[in-house]
């Protein structure tokens, strides 16, 4: 077999992934995830006998809020965790709750079509800003309700993943 079969030229499907908190189980029914964004400001400068040109320097870094949506099920992860930010319920007059343990790492994995991970980011320091428990509710739909939780962090790392060794079936002929 040649060299050439052993490499993969096909970009990886969007649709084979996972997400689980740093340490612990995936969570359950995450059908999609948005905001994986990074973008760094940019400074112009100039020194005073330079020509009419600016030199550009990179600035503030700043990563965009993630947003993660699933299934309605019985699984009370995302409230809980939402519910360590702020809770109408502890109090009865709408104060904040205990901030202690209200930051989480995540761990986004990606697969390959045999089930092999490919792709990991690890996102660092998130808390749950935003929180849809159900999406519209409508009897004359056919859909999955849905809900939706959207995540401040402090930034993203890829992690390394060693590239799997795809499988190719020779041509009996």
């Amino acid at each position: 077999m040649s060299d050439s079969k052993t490499k993969r030229r096909d970009p990886y499907k969007n649709f084979r992934f996972r997400v689980k908190f740093s340490g612990g189980d995936y969570l359950l029914g995450v059908s999609k995830i948005t905001g994986f964004k990074r973008s760094t400001e940019v400074i112009k400068h100039r020194s005073g006998g330079d020509p009419a040109t600016s030199a550009k320097l990179p600035g503030r870094t700043e990563y965009d809020a993630i947003t993660l949506e699933r299934g309605v099920t019985a699984d009370k992860v995302f409230a809980q965790w939402a519910n360590r930010v702020w809770s109408f319920a502890n109090s009865g007059q709408g104060l904040e709750t205990s901030l202690k343990d209200f930051r989480r790492d995540l761990i986004v994995d990606v697969f390959d079509e045999g089930g092999q991970k490919v792709l990991s980011y690890q996102v660092f320091n998130c808390w749950v800003s935003e929180w849809q428990p159900v999406s519209d509710l409508d009897a004359n739909a056919n859909a999955v309700a849905v809900q939706h939780i959207k995540v401040e962090n402090e930034g993203w790392v890829a992690e390394e993943v060693s590239e799997p060794q795809d499988v190719f079936f020779e041509d009996p002929a």
